[in-house]
C-alpha cells in the first residue's frame, strides 16, 4: 500500500506552523512513503484585498525544501508543490507571480474567496444569516471555481471542491450539502477532464471529505482518472490524517488508482 499526502502546509504558509523538515518527519513517522509540500501562493496578500507585491520570494521556498531533503535523506520521497489559491482575483498578476518559480512537481488550484459581488470575502470569514444566504455563497463559490477551471494557467488538480461545507457546517452550524448543484459541479468536472487536470480528495483532517462520495462518483463516471489524496495538514500532528481511510472511499467510488506527481507529470499507484 503506497501512502502519500499531497496537501500539506509548512511555516511558509501564513497559517502554517512547522518547517518542511518537521512535516516530513511527521509523515515518515506516520508510515507515509511520500509527502508533497503545497504552501499557499496567491495573487492577493493574505487577509487583504491588495495584490501581492512582485516578485514572489521563491528562494525561501526552495531553501526550506532543500533543508527538508537534507534532513530526510533517502528515507522517503519529498515533492515540492504549491497551492495556487484564488488566481481568479487577477489572472494576469498570478501569471507574473509565477515567473521565476522553481521546478515544481505539483500545483493545486483552489478557491478560498468569494467574488467582488460578495465583498471578496474569504470563506473562513463568511457568516451567512440563514440557509438562503449560505446557498448564495455556495453559488458564488462555484462560479469562481468554474472560472478557475476554464483558465489555461498551470495547475495539476482542483483542490477541495466542496470547501464551503467545511466552514458552513463545521464552524457555522449548518447542515448543508451540494445537492441541487449537480449541473454546476458537472460543468466544473468536465472542464477539468477536458484540460487534462485532476481532482483532489481532501481528507479534511478526518472531517467530512472534500468532496464526498456523490461528486467523486460523478467525476469517475464522467471519465475522470487523475486524483490525489491530501490531508490539508497545517501542523505535524495532522500529516497523513485519514489518508488510508480515504483510499477505501476512492475504491468505493470506482477508482482503482491514484496519482502522485513528479515535474508536473502524474505517477500512478494502485489503490
Amino acid at each position: 500500500m503506497y501512502l502519500a499526502d499531497y496537501h500539506t502546509h509548512s511555516r511558509l504558509s501564513p497559517d502554517g506552523r512547522a518547517s518542511m523538515a518537521e512535516m516530513a518527519k511527521a509523515a515518515y513517522q506516520a508510515g507515509l512513503h511520500e509527502i508533497c509540500f503545497t504552501d499557499h501562493v496567491e495573487p492577493i496578500s493574505w487577509g487583504t484585498g491588495v495584490l501581492r507585491p512582485l516578485p514572489y520570494d521563491w528562494g525561501a521556498l526552495s531553501r526550506e525544501f532543500q533543508e527538508a531533503r537534507a534532513e530526510m535523506g533517502d528515507r522517503m520521497t519529498l515533492r515540492l508543490g504549491i497551492e495556487l489559491g484564488d488566481a481568479v482575483q487577477d489572472f494576469a498578476h498570478t501569471e507574473k507571480l509565477l515567473e521565476g518559480c522553481p521546478g515544481l512537481d505539483f500545483v493545486i488550484g483552489s478557491i478560498h474567496m468569494l467574488s467582488s459581488a460578495m465583498g471578496d470575502m474569504d470563506l473562513y470569514n463568511f457568516q451567512p444569516r440563514d440557509e438562503e444566504e449560505a446557498h448564495a455563497g455556495i453559488r458564488d463559490y462555484l462560479e469562481q471555481v468554474r472560472r478557475l477551471t476554464e483558465w489555461d494557467g498551470p495547475f495539476s488538480v482542483l483542490g477541495h471542491l466542496t470547501l464551503p461545507l467545511r466552514y458552513l457546517n463545521e464552524l457555522r452550524g449548518f447542515h448543508l450539502t451540494f445537492d441541487g448543484y449537480e449541473k454546476e459541479v458537472e460543468q466544473i468536472l468536465r472542464s477539468l477532464i477536458t484540460k487534462g487536470r485532476g481532482l483532489e480528495l481532501n481528507t479534511n483532517r478526518g472531517n467530512d471529505p472534500l468532496p464526498g462520495a456523490p461528486w467523486l462518483k460523478m467525476y469517475r463516471e464522467l471519465g475522470g482518472e487523475i486524483i490525489t489524496i491530501g490531508s490539508d495538514a497545517h501542523v505535524p500532528a495532522q500529516v497523513g490524517c485519514f489518508i488510508r481511510e480515504r483510499r477505501e472511499l476512492l475504491k468505493q467510488c470506482g477508482f482503482t488508482k491514484f496519482c502522485t506527481f513528479e515535474k508536473m507529470q502524474p505517477i500512478w499507484h494502485k489503490l
